[in-house]
């Protein structure tokens, strides 16, 4: 394969090639990133060196201090996510096939998803408390207003054309959701569910870092503090790992599931 053939617009490349250069791609930045923090004359309290990032790391996996942390993000990540999945996907399937249900959601829905949720997180916490379910709750408010108006517009993309021919063959309203539009939605509602997760972590770390004890933004909070750039620099390397773990196993999720539908 030439150079020119691989820079065509949309064309497929072998996926072993794929892989290199993402991997490529990020040992580069971690080259560049030794290379900046121990020869350009920054401080170590601005840019920590890979040395002394990897260094604290390995020593929280051997004291396992660092799967408590990992495992408690993760739980609230999934809890919330899972959360805004069960109350985003049928709002937003109902909301794109019914226009009367679309009155009713898309101001709520507009309205909220602009709100900015750290703005909401005092209130979420008289409400709630600050335990698990305050944690859990700002990232469900941070995913399912967005989530619901993205699957409706996933709904509202389908053509009119598949509807109006079930119809002809016979098929109720229930068969339709179930047979045609269900079908046609999910590789795409796989694809927002990834963009989701991301904004999950997102939201996550917000919440730990306000209003916690424990997990990852906790300890991100507290080296700032301290000033302890390094530590600072791990919880965002494991972070980063996390969030392209789970947006692998999305993608392959969506591979084995759709493997009609275009590859992402």
């Amino acid at each position: 394969m030439n150079n020119r053939s691989l820079f065509r617009i949309r064309r497929d490349i072998h996926p072993r090639l794929f892989n290199s250069i993402m991997a490529i791609t990020f040992l580069l930045l971690i080259v560049l990133w030794y290379v900046g923090s121990n020869f350009s004359g920054i401080e170590p309290i601005f840019l920590p060196t890979p040395q002394a990032t990897f260094s604290y790391l390995f020593s929280t996996i051997q004291d396992g201090s660092i799967w408590q942390d990992i495992g408690i993000s993760c739980y609230r990540v999934l809890m919330g996510f899972l959360i805004a999945v069960v109350i985003g996907v049928p709002l937003g399937l109902l909301s794109g096939t019914y226009k009367v249900v679309n009155a009713v959601m898309k101001p709520l829905i507009e309205f909220f998803r602009y709100l900015p949720v750290s703005a909401l997180i005092p209130l979420i916490m008289v409400w709630t408390g600050v335990g698990e379910t305050a944690k859990i709750t700002i990232i469900v408010i941070g995913a399912v207003f967005s989530m619901t108006a993205m699957i409706a517009d996933i709904v509202k993309g389908i053509q009119i054309d598949l509807i109006n021919t079930a119809y002809t063959l016979g098929a109720s309203q229930g068969q339709v959701i179930g047979h045609v539009i269900i079908p046609a939605i999910m590789p795409n509602v796989m694809d927002t569910m990834r963009m989701v997760m991301g904004w999950a972590w997102t939201y996550l770390i917000m919440a730990e870092m306000l209003a916690s004890n424990s997990g990852l933004g906790y300890n991100i909070m507290i080296a700032e503090r301290f000033m302890k750039t390094y530590i600072i620099f791990g919880g965002i390397f494991v972070i980063g790992l996390l969030g392209l773990l789970f947006d692998r196993i999305f993608a392959l999720i969506n591979k084995r599931l759709f493997h009609w539908a275009e590859d992402v």
